[in-house]
């Protein structure tokens, strides 16, 4: 009997919870149209919230699925991460650097030629950096690469300034850097991609670069192979997208304003 009870309990629970149901939804199908309009516009502002979110997460630099590296870009905006016991003497390979080799504080770069937001450090940050720290010695910064595939034209690009570093070392290598984010602005600030014959063209315009051996170095693609172990690198040491810092082992994430680094840089000069 007690079984019985408890299964007929049961039926009158599901059985009154479906009439609940049931008289909530006749509610609100009869509701006054101003209620339903107010529902509709609660929905819309939702949503226009979530577009904001969105937007002012995605200021700052290009992120992916480093898994795949083939998805859209979400954004990103991040401080300072903390140390995860980076090898920053491995990291620092043998790319071309900016600065004094012996600095104190060591930042690597992980950059795409063909990202707007890489360019905005380049215009808006590197130029104070350069003036505080690494034209007086206290930083070094080396530059790598991290070509992301939905921009066609970031790993030609990548190809050829190192042939360029390798017909001048860094002077050379950071002078046709500086003309492809210079002329990036020109393509719409990364959104249309550039190919070989672009390429050609501004490496004509590179004062001192010997063009004849730098375009059978181009052609060859013999750097093809160093560009993607920078990715790779990049991957394992937790970068996610462009451009990525690691100053002494701590990661910064986007195209972050002077003051950003600033702080970091000098939280690591206080430890010399």
């Amino acid at each position: 009997m007690e079984g019985h009870e408890e299964k007929k309990d049961v039926h009158e629970d599901k059985q009154k919870a479906q009439e609940k149901r049931e008289e909530t939804i006749e509610k609100y199908r009869h509701a006054p149209e101003s209620h339903n309009l107010g529902l509709w516009l609660g929905g819309i502002q939702v949503f226009l919230l979530m577009i904001i979110v969105f937007q002012t997460s995605s200021l700052n630099s290009v992120v992916v699925d480093v898994g795949a590296l083939d998805k859209q870009p979400s954004g990103n905006n991040q401080p300072a991460a903390p140390k995860n016991n980076i090898d920053m003497k491995a990291l620092v390979d043998d790319d071309s650097y900016l600065g004094n080799e012996n600095a104190p504080v060591v930042i690597v770069e992980f950059s795409d030629y063909q990202c707007p937001f890489c360019r905005r450090f380049w215009i808006d940050t590197l130029p104070s950096l350069k003036k505080e720290y690494i034209d007086t010695g206290k930083v070094r910064l080396v530059y790598r690469d991290f070509p992301l595939n939905f921009h066609a034209g970031s790993k030609p690009a990548a190809e050829a300034a190192e042939c360029a570093g390798e017909r001048g070392g860094n002077q050379m290598y950071f002078a046709f850097h500086d003309m492809i984010f210079e002329e990036q602005n020109k393509l719409g600030q990364g959104t249309i991609s550039f190919g070989a014959n672009e390429l050609k063209a501004w490496a004509k315009s590179v004062s001192g670069l010997d063009y004849g051996k730098w375009e059978e170095c181009f052609e060859s693609g013999k750097y093809s192979s160093e560009v993607e172990k920078d990715l790779q690198d990049g991957v394992s040491a937790g970068i996610k997208g462009t451009p990525g810092f690691i100053i002494n082992g701590q990661i910064v994430s986007g195209a972050q304003p002077f003051q950003v680094f600033k702080q970091v840089i000098d939280a690591e000069l206080q430890k010399v």
